[in-house]
């Protein structure tokens, strides 16, 4: 019941929190309150074309049929892993697209239910990987970086041994715990 309590006071006590910090250091806090919402829009403003730009990308990926095509082309060395074939569209989606990996787990959850291996799997690759082309579009084009091929590597890599990682220790720890 503290416990409880206590987290409900957070906010509020961080924002008196900063509101004495300004009052001690003489800093007009709603002006600068005003000042961070002009900078977030202006930001906001300059990454909406990237954002259109992967959105318009993704859509014509899914749309041609490319996807299915890809995930029918390498789908045998899945099976040769012991991987279910049905998380393959969330491994080639989940680099491009957090929205549309999302809706991927959704449908393996809705389809096979939350107690199943494919869903779990889909749960912990989705927690044990991020967006690595959404982010180098839209960040690094944002702020001007045009060399971004370490970077593309290195987060490939990144959500590649997440992906990895995310079955083999979902696999184990739901083989064991149940066991």
């Amino acid at each position: 019941m503290e416990f409880i309590f206590f987290t409900k006071l957070i906010l509020p006590l961080l924002i008196l929190t900063i509101l004495l910090a300004a009052l001690i250091t003489r800093t007009d806090a709603y002006s600068a309150f005003v000042s961070g919402g002009k900078e977030g829009l202006q930001m906001a403003a300059e990454l909406l074309p990237f954002l259109v730009g992967m959105m318009a990308a993704i859509s014509v990926l899914r749309s041609s049929g490319l996807l299915l095509f890809i995930t029918d082309l390498i789908a045998p060395l899945f099976v040769y892993f012991s991987v279910p074939a049905e998380l393959f569209p969330l491994f080639l989606t989940r680099p491009i697209s957090g929205t549309a990996a999302l809706s991927i787990t959704a449908d393996l959850t809705h389809t096979f239910g939350p107690e199943h291996m494919i869903s779990r799997l889909a749960a912990v690759i989705q927690g044990s990987t991020d967006t690595t082309l959404y982010i180098l579009t839209v960040y690094f084009g944002a702020i001007g970086i045009k060399k971004m091929g370490r970077a593309l590597a290195v987060g490939l890599l990144a959500d590649l041994t997440g992906m990895i990682l995310a079955v083999i220790i979902t696999v184990w720890y739901f083989q064991n715990i149940w066991s």
